[in-house]
């Protein structure tokens, strides 16, 4: 059963054609109201009474939610079409019939576990931080950390104590603290308080913590850890704000779990060997560590910004609220929909939850709006939406994309997922946009458009990479070979033939199965399609005959095993056997002939130049042959025993 799209034109300043909007998102559309959070509202309550609808307009949606709950209906869901269409310039109706169907895909819930905090809470500072104690004190368990010849309140509602922080860890509803020194109060006598003894290697756990000392943050990233709030003590505003939102953090939370890991496929390290740290270099709250020959991401930590999984070059690191493929489907759905309805020239905003929402309001409210090819796509996690997903863009209909970057986005991972996208689409396939206001971002879109970006429109389906590549060979359908920036998880390695030695050490420990060898033949083989550019196999080359080149081959060759080195084999002398490299051999023969004590006479000698079978039968029958034990004893029978008893 098709969904309804209930469609409101906001008292006429929208021009909406009903039919084609529902003839091209494939929803069954309401008759076109004019004020359906005003005077119409009972026609609003009487559309969701019937369930199963989409409300075409987010400004209203606690109004419409808390009407889907006085007339016992489900929760209409919602898209805006009014800032994000309505109010823009030109034809509209194909981007509202594109983001009209978008907001009818059904979406994958993510994974979530509780988190539970009971309140404890740890103020750290001076005066302003007893204050904050006074406050928070009837709501949470408040302990005061001060610093050493601070004043010591008499205020029993709360505890103090004091010392400093040698490091702290852990997220809302799991703090723990480690102390330089640590001091409690003795909260006897008459006067002042006194303190006690300092406390060796004092730990205390905590669920908030309310950091209004003005030093160094305690944690990289402090905006992004849950349950730890920081604030200047010298801006009261800013300490009233901090109090406040410590006093909501008592009960119990859902915690998404954003990002997906299989260890079995990361390519951080092999064999005490150094990889790939993208993951490590761009997490901005330290999530991630290593963990051996992978890493491992502490959920309480992770505050989803997605850069580990734009970066990851293995999938080993996926997003996964939602997953990747749902913003795959959700890239088609407004392309296809929007060609559907008579569209040209589409390009991409992609806007994050908050700052980007607000940009698109203010300028459509006061200003152009967005341009009418110019459809908006918000999603959760900016530095998420990483190479592989601006090349789905572009192939599945796109012909340029946009990026909204807000002031707290991950700028770097954003950059770089970009150029990396430009080399395998085009220069100007890809744009960050960073307006100081509404009107200098409605100029920027309004800008004469780039070279656009075109091809027939594929389907994007796979892993990020399988993407990637299948967008690549349709944008650049005349390019063998794209040259691409370094780091780039695609590439080539290349092998100083004059170097090495067929070791094969490489091969035993690449991660992805790219370098291979021949049973058979001393050969290396290399697989473009599967090397990750991780770095590992010149890590561990002992000749340092490996170097790698960022590269991305469209050609077939990319999928089949190419020899890279190979050499005639040696056949051993006793049996022909092929066993190794001959000029292996015979720099072991030559340096170890005659040389070595092991093997000073000819026979032995021989050995070097025999294979496993052929060595050990040579050495078993060898004259002093390291297998060879003395004589067996004679076996004892009854008889040696009672002809001993007679001789005594």
């Amino acid at each position: 059963m098709a969904k309804t799209l209930i469609l409101c034109d906001c008292l006429g300043t929208q021009n909406i054609d009903v039919d084609k909007v529902a003839n091209a998102s494939g929803l069954t559309c309401s008759k076109l109201y004019s004020n359906l959070c005003g005077t119409q509202i009972d026609g609003a309550a009487k559309e969701i009474s019937q369930g199963d609808t989409i409300i075409a307009c987010q400004q209203e949606h606690q109004r419409f939610e808390e009407l889907a709950e006085e007339v016992e209906a489900d929760t209409p869901g919602f898209v805006d079409l009014r800032d994000r269409a309505g109010w823009g310039d030109g034809d509209t109706t194909p981007k509202m019939a594109a983001l009209a169907a978008e907001a009818a895909l059904s979406v994958q819930a993510g994974r979530s576990i509780d988190v539970i905090s009971e309140g404890t809470c740890m103020i750290i500072g001076g005066a302003v931080a007893i204050d904050a104690a006074r406050d928070l004190c009837d709501t949470l368990a408040v302990t005061v950390l001060l610093a050493d010849g601070a004043e010591i309140p008499t205020d029993r509602r709360f505890d103090c104590v004091v010392g400093t922080v040698r490091s702290a860890a852990g997220a809302l509803g799991g703090f723990t603290l480690k102390f330089e020194t640590l001091q409690q109060v003795a909260v006897g006598g008459r006067g002042a308080f006194e303190l006690g003894d300092q406390l060796a290697g004092a730990a205390s756990e905590c669920d908030v913590i309310l950091d209004l000392s003005g030093g160094t943050a305690m944690f990289p990233a402090p905006e992004k850890r849950e349950g730890y709030f920081r604030a200047d003590p010298t801006h009261p505003p800013v300490v009233a704000k901090a109090i406040f939102a410590a006093s909501q953090m008592i009960g119990t939370f859902e915690k998404p779990l954003y990002v997906r890991l299989e260890p079995s496929i990361c390519a951080h390290r092999r064999a005490e060997q150094p990889a790939c740290s993208n993951c490590l270099n761009v997490c901005p709250t330290g999530a991630i560590t290593s963990a051996g020959e992978h890493v491992a991401i502490d959920p309480m930590v992770c505050a989803g910004c997605g850069s580990c999984s734009a970066v990851c070059p293995s999938g080993a690191i996926s997003y996964d609220v939602p997953p990747v493929d749902t913003l795959f489907r959700r890239l088609t759905t407004l392309a296809s929909t929007y060609r559907k309805a008579g569209g040209q020239n589409a390009r991409l905003l992609v806007h994050d939850q908050k700052y980007g929402t607000e940009m698109i309001a203010l300028a459509a409210r006061f200003g152009r709006g967005l341009p009418s090819n110019v459809i908006p796509i918000e999603i959760d996690a900016l530095s998420g939406f990483g190479h592989a997903e601006m090349m789905a863009a572009l192939s599945c209909g796109f012909e340029h994309v946009d990026i909204l970057v807000s002031p707290r986005a991950e700028i770097d991972v954003i950059e770089g997922q970009a150029t990396l996208a430009k080399s395998l689409a085009g220069a100007d396939a890809v744009r960050l946009l960073q307006p100081a206001d509404p009107d200098a971002f409605s100029d920027l879109l309004y800008q004469p458009t780039l070279t656009s970006v075109t091809c027939a429109p594929i389907l994007p389906m796979g892993t990020r990479r399988q993407v990637t590549r299948l967008a690549a060979k349709a944008l650049q359908p005349d390019t063998d070979i794209l040259e691409l920036p370094e780091n780039a998880p695609y590439g080539a390695v290349l092998v100083d033939t004059d170097a090495c030695s067929l070791c094969l050490s490489c091969v035993s420990l690449c991660p992805s199965g790219a370098l291979g060898d021949n049973s058979d033949l001393p050969q290396l083989r290399f697989q473009e399609d599967a090397c990750l550019q991780c770095g590992l196999c010149a890590n561990i080359c002992p000749e340092n005959a490996i170097t790698l080149k960022p590269q991305m081959d469209l050609t077939d060759a990319a999928f089949t095993q190419r020899v890279m080195h190979e050499e005639e084999p040696f056949p051993c002398i006793e049996c022909g056997t092929l066993f190794g490299v001959k000029s292996t051999v015979e720099k072991i023969t030559e340096k170890l002939a005659g040389k070595h004590a092991m093997f000073a006479s000819s026979s032995a000698a021989k050995m070097i130049q025999m294979c496993d079978n052929c060595r050990i039968q040579a050495q078993y029958h060898s004259t002093n042959n390291p297998f060879e034990g003395g004589a067996r004893p004679r076996v004892r029978t009854s008889d040696d025993y009672l002809s001993k008893r007679k001789d005594h």
